[in-house]
């Protein structure tokens, strides 16, 4: 009885063992991309089309044969576009050990895990983070990012309104958070330093808040010729909707935030009219139109805010993977500053800061119930 009772014990642990290296084996033989963004919330309409881009571009490069013979797997982490959220997400997706981070979807999100990501040495490319510090600090060299920062939409937008526009007199509001208080000091400094215009208002929100009137009234009352808005859709479709209520018909202009159709959804007829900047048009691209046929098949609607940047940002990723032949941090890194990858966005690399190359931005106007782009 002892024999067969320590055969039997040997044997228990020869088989543990094998399924121990059978397991590490596999997830050696697995490219792991974490998916990090808001796919709940008011904010979801920002982060889920880059859920649906990873698992097209994924699904199209596990059936090629993956990356270096290696099937690619997504871990899917929700912020909510909450900074105290994502915190706990980027911890989550470490301790996953994804080799990259597509993500996250709100600046504010973003520059709260960056640092959780650099100590672990995981690349990050967001597809929408546009605070320009988050690549001008240099604190984050494994950040990157396939949209341009708020200073270039700011820049935008502040000419179209004084050149082409004429307004010379303008309130700048802002929800207070990263992304949209960085694009509103933007805006107030190119403003200020143009010598063609006057910052009449200067005011953060409380966002969430169930009425806007005061700061309606104080636009009003300072007979702003247009508002200038940093922040995002929910809070910019109350305010128009307060606005245009109390039948003011001063011109509304924002950022990529407020670029997204749930904004028209919300803000009804009172969006049109309505000018936002947003990343440049690429929709003629042959592979932005596959891409876009591509969710149109696959989900029965079209995508939503980002998503062909998100769709560039995890080609990229995984094309600098196959290129480096290696998920090795410094290597990878590299070759996204040195190789192009072909996207629905075109050709993109990454400069020494992060940035797309040859990334940029457009002037889009709400008209017939759909945001337009104006040449």
């Amino acid at each position: 009885m002892k024999n067969h009772s320590i055969l039997k014990y040997f044997f228990g642990l020869l088989l543990s063992l094998t399924l121990i290296f059978s397991t590490a084996a596999q997830a050696a033989d697995t490219i792991k991309i974490g998916i990090a963004g808001s796919h709940s919330g008011d904010l979801a309409s920002y982060g889920l089309p880059t859920v649906r881009a990873a698992h097209l571009v994924v699904r199209n490069i596990n059936a090629k044969g993956g990356v270096n013979g290696k099937r690619v797997e997504l871990v899917i982490e929700d912020d909510a576009c909450k900074p105290e959220l994502a915190t706990n997400v980027a911890t989550k997706l470490v301790s996953a050990r994804v080799h990259a981070v597509i993500g996250h979807i709100c600046s504010g999100s973003t520059k709260a895990a960056l640092r959780t990501y650099k100590d672990a040495k995981i690349i990050v490319i967001s597809p929408s983070a546009t605070n320009p510090e988050l690549t001008m600090s240099g604190q984050y060299p494994n950040f990157f990012r396939t949209i341009a920062p708020d200073d270039t939409q700011a820049r935008l937008a502040t000419n179209f309104a004084m050149q082409t526009l004429k307004f010379t007199r303008f309130a700048i509001i802002h929800d207070k958070g990263d992304y949209g208080k960085g694009f509103a000091e933007y805006a107030y400094k190119f403003i200020k330093s143009s010598g063609k215009g006057q910052v009449v208002l200067y005011e953060g929100i409380t966002p969430g808040a169930v009425d806007y009137s005061a700061i309606v009234q104080k636009i009003k009352y300072a007979k702003a010729d247009a508002v200038i808005y940093g922040g995002y859709h929910p809070e910019a479709a109350s305010i128009v909707q307060q606005m245009r209520r109390k039948g003011m018909k001063t011109a509304f202009i924002s950022d990529d935030g407020v670029k997204d159709q749930t904004f028209i959804k919300v803000a009804g007829a009172y969006a049109e009219g309505v000018y936002a900047s947003g990343p440049k048009d690429t929709t003629r691209n042959p592979l932005a139109v596959a891409a876009i046929a591509e969710h149109r098949k696959g989900y029965g609607s079209e995508p939503g805010a980002f998503y062909l940047n998100a769709y560039a940002a995890v080609q990229a990723v995984l094309n600098a993977m196959n290129k480096a032949r290696s998920t090795d941090y410094n290597a990878v890194a590299k070759a996204l500053r040195t190789y192009q990858t072909d996207t629905p966005l075109g050709k993109i690399k990454f400069n020494k800061q992060g940035d797309a190359v040859g990334a940029g931005f457009s002037i889009y106007q709400v008209r017939k119930g759909a945001y337009v782009e104006l040449k």
